[in-house]
């Protein structure tokens, strides 16, 4: 085969791949356009617990960490900030608007070690899960750059506590 026929195949193959990608991206967002994450910031009257800047990695379908949710504004990694708040949590995504997410809908703040796309070392990723308008359950994970996932679920952690009394103060 000639130089010039190599190529032709080589380029074939690689718009057939990249066709492949976009129809497999535009399928899971046909799939997943029902999903829909609060948008907008901590209520005002909000006190601020803790700032964590890093990287938003992904969100998946709960307990199922490689099966990536293409949730508006949520779809794509990016550079990010975790703000907690008394209130919940603010995931501030570079070029996108804030997503809050009410401490109602928070279900746990765990560590993680692998999501779609990203491994790292074990426990260096904060796993969030949370529900979306619809009930809906999902993990966010997060990749904390200045502090370590174990203080950034620290913070979280007062969050997911019943305000219920209990015991002799009900």
């Amino acid at each position: 085969m000639s130089q010039e026929g190599a190529l032709v195949v080589m380029l074939g193959v690689a718009v057939l791949l990249i066709g492949l990608m976009a129809l497999g991206w535009w399928r899971r967002t046909r799939r997943d356009r029902g999903l829909v994450a609060p948008s907008g910031a901590a209520p005002a009257d909000a006190r601020w617990l803790a700032s964590f800047p890093g990287l938003y990695v992904a969100t998946t379908a709960h307990g199922t960490a490689l099966e990536r949710l293409a949730v508006r504004g949520l779809g794509f990694r990016a550079r990010a900030d975790l703000t907690v708040t008394d209130a919940g949590v603010v995931l501030h995504l570079v070029g996108q608007d804030p997503i809050f997410v009410a401490r109602e809908r928070i279900v746990a703040a765990e560590q993680a070690t692998v999501t779609i796309d990203r491994v790292v070392e074990r426990d260096g990723l904060v796993r969030l899960a949370w529900r979306l308008d619809d009930g809906t359950v999902v993990d966010s994970y997060f990749r904390p750059q200045d502090a370590s996932a174990r203080a950034a679920t620290a913070a979280i952690a007062p969050l997911l506590t019943s305000t219920t009394p209990t015991g002799t103060d009900a």
